[in-house]
């Protein structure tokens, strides 16, 4: 009978095997997606031709010291033949077991499956996803909210496809005018990049180092659209938005113009842009082709093929939440109402348009320290009648992906990690950002604040 033969690999101080039929590949490390809450030894997730697994480091799963892995082992196992990854410092030989008596032959499975806490109970991936955008209630009108010097506009949720930094690289438009910049690579995607300042014929101003691209969907095309800066999504309820004045509807800038948002009782107010007469008709000539029938079949099924999401940063980590369950993004106030007895993460309490919403710390909730200089921002979930405000670092932006680059994530094991319940994989830029589970951060939200405040302040409770 012949001997089994075997990969060699060293993991800290130990030299080890795995038995071959188990390796699908080694390849380099490749860029991993920190899961917080996750076990000691799990580093992350990898994106391994297409399928997300779970990336376990061998020298921690052994104790076997320090490591400093420079290759993925790539291990199918169960049934199902499940993958994992195995981080080691280098890989050997092949070799027969007869051959090499004093190599340990390792079990990976087994050890990560002893690595992990007690397993969660298990949702069908996807299962709950109908419901949830049943049960958000987002108000009528949801609004990506940017700035153009001092004066605030916006756009429809549904009409923005994501938004991105200036890019280094623009392709100039020759012979153009003040409103056409030229084409860039922008969200995955050559785009023409028109300056929205010229286009509502607002004074010149030097550029802001804080400009951004709303890129746009108008008619069967894509455009982005230069900012100044974007302040955020906001939803807003239709008693909150008048129609533009009859007496202001003259020239074309104000055209542009559809209605006036209301906000802090009146002293925030936001022009809302409308989309279908946001171009001149010139601009519109030369730059957005006839849409073909191709580009409008795209175009109908749109909603069923793409979803978009909210991208929000922790320390160095970006996640995503689910745009349809987001009620407003917002700056952190500078005073908050401090809620005797609560956990530490709960920062306390902020008024938002005469709602009181709870303010959570997620990054302390991930273990995550503050990054540096961050202006961190409260993004406001809302499931039925749970609601409350989440602080993160930063708020990248909107995208929309298609329904393709959508997966449930790997079994975690756990129930704190159980609150990711999919990935998205941005091809473009090389990486996976794990999704939030709105229903799951709301109902662990209320339950830790239940639990710290010795359930007291319950719903209609003393």
């Amino acid at each position: 009978m012949a001997d089994a033969r075997q990969l060699t690999f060293r993991a800290g101080d130990q030299r080890l095997a795995l038995a071959i039929e188990d390796v699908r590949e080694v390849i380099r490390m490749p860029r991993i997606t920190r899961v917080p809450h996750a076990p000691a030894a799990m580093l992350g997730l990898a994106n391994v031709r297409g399928t997300v697994i779970p990336v376990f480091c061998a020298a921690v799963l052994l104790d076997s010291g320090d490591s400093s892995p420079t290759r993925l082992v790539v291990i199918a196992h169960g049934d199902a033949a499940e993958w994992l990854g195995l981080a080691v410092d280098e890989t050997g030989r092949i070799a027969g077991t007869a051959q090499d008596r004093a190599v340990r032959a390792l079990d990976v499975a087994r050890l990560a499956r002893q690595s992990m806490p007690a397993a969660a109970p298990q949702r069908a991936p996807g299962t709950d996803l109908a419901p949830l955008r049943a049960a958000a209630q987002v108000p009528a009108t949801a609004l990506v909210a940017f700035a153009i010097g001092d004066q605030e506009f916006a756009l429809p949720v549904d009409a923005v496809v994501g938004v991105a930094a200036v890019p280094s690289a623009i392709a100039l438009m020759p012979d153009g005018d003040a409103v056409v910049i030229g084409s860039a690579w922008v969200a995955g995607d050559v785009l023409p990049l028109l300056c929205l300042r010229a286009l509502l014929a607002l004074p010149v101003a030097p550029a802001s180092a804080r400009r951004r691209v709303v890129v746009v969907t108008i008619g069967a095309e894509r455009v982005g659209l230069v900012v100044d800066a974007v302040r955020g999504i906001v939803s807003v309820s239709d008693d909150l938005i008048d129609p533009l004045p009859r007496a202001l509807q003259r020239g074309a800038a104000e055209a542009r113009i559809q209605a006036i948002c209301r906000l802090d009782d009146g002293r925030r107010l936001i022009s809302v842009l409308a989309t279908d007469r946001l171009l001149r008709d010139d601009v519109t000539v030369t730059m957005l082709a006839a849409p073909q029938p191709e580009s409008e079949a795209m175009t109908a099924d749109q909603d069923d093929t793409t979803e978009q999401f909210l991208l929000l940063r922790i320390g160095a980590d970006d996640f995503a939440i689910s745009l349809a369950s987001v009620e407003e993004v917002a700056a952190l106030p500078a005073r908050l109402t401090r809620l005797p007895g609560a956990p530490a993460f709960v920062q306390g309490v902020m008024n938002l348009r005469g709602a009181a919403v709870a303010v959570i710390d997620q990054g302390q909730r991930f273990g995550t320290p503050r990054a540096p200089g961050a202006r961190a921002r409260v993004i406001v979930v809302r499931i039925g009648d749970l609601h409350a405000g989440f602080v993160v670092d930063a708020v990248p932006g909107v995208v929309r992906v298609d329904a393709s680059a959508v997966g449930p994530a790997p079994d975690l094991g756990n129930s704190e990690t159980r609150i990711f319940e999919r990935v998205v994989n941005l091809v473009d830029e090389q990486r996976i950002v794990l999704v939030i589970s709105p229903r799951e951060l709301l109902d662990r939200a209320e339950q830790d604040l239940l639990l710290g405040l010795g359930k007291r302040g319950t719903k209609g409770g003393p």
